[in-house]
């Protein structure tokens, strides 16, 4: 069974990294490189860039601290923002970056993921998914454009449609991130996390939520997810990544070692 893993991820807004609480009133929280440099060091297995406003804007990414970013790393890391084509793809793993992600963009053409794993291979190519709660109907929904307030929107895809969609399409990972817990630091939604675990053959990869160290052993052991994404609780350092990994050892949790 392959080792769990930690990923730092790191909202980009302005060249800066940014945090927020269910996708509002984002923060100033550092600085690209000096996060980028501290977590590598400190043990994360992987890192995860977010540019929030490139596809809101219509614009790629911006190119030039991935370069920055692969030269003073040596982990792997995914890149996400307005990624339209195969030459934005070529263009961001030809500055270093290990995989893309895609999100509003696969949206809007779902088979710009079959295009970019035929051409790059599965491995290379994340879906990210935005997913809410309606509790009046009780089921997930996809949400779009969730880089800003005033354009989000939920579209008619259910959540579990869509990651099975993807993976069919050629998605080698997905991101799935609860918005209903994005920056509340009260636990992962496990009950959501089980059900598309179920139906998703490819590493899934929790999103939103963590506050404890609790609370990623619970998404390990209960949900069974390959890996966790978090923000909140490294930027504030409520814990280091080496102290999460010794206890998550320690709780018979096959992880990764620094």
């Amino acid at each position: 069974m392959l080792a769990k893993r930690i990923i730092p991820c790191l909202d980009v807004r302005n060249d800066q990294v940014v945090k927020g609480i269910q996708f509002r009133n984002h923060q100033i929280v550092g600085d690209i490189i000096s996060l980028s440099k501290k977590y590598a060091m400190d043990g994360a297995d992987e890192l995860v860039f977010y540019d929030i406003t490139a596809s809101v804007d219509n614009r790629l990414v911006d190119k030039s601290w991935i370069y920055k970013v692969a030269e003073v790393i040596d982990i792997p890391f995914c890149v996400a923002g307005g990624i339209k084509n195969l030459k934005d793809v070529s263009t961001i793993l030809s500055f270093g970056a290990d995989k893309v992600s895609i999100n509003s963009p696969a949206i809007n053409d779902p088979n710009l993921i079959t295009r970019i794993a035929d051409r790059f291979g599965t491995q290379c190519i994340v879906v990210g998914i935005d997913s809410w709660y309606d509790k009046k109907n009780d089921c997930y929904y996809v949400y779009q454009y969730t880089g800003d307030h005033n354009m989000i929107r939920k579209t008619e895809l259910k959540t579990i449609s869509w990651i099975q969609e993807v993976q069919k399409r050629g998605a080698g990972e997905v991101v799935l991130n609860m918005m209903n817990q994005d920056g509340m630091c009260y636990g992962y939604d496990i009950k959501q996390l089980r059900k598309m675990k179920n139906v998703c053959s490819v590493p899934l990869i929790a999103s939103g939520g963590a506050g404890t160290m609790y609370d990623f052993y619970n998404v390990f052991r209960f949900s069974n997810v390959d890996g966790s994404l978090a923000a909140s609780v490294f930027h504030q350092n409520m814990f280091d990544i080496k102290k999460l990994k010794n206890f998550l050892m320690n709780m018979e949790i096959n992880i990764r070692l620094c």
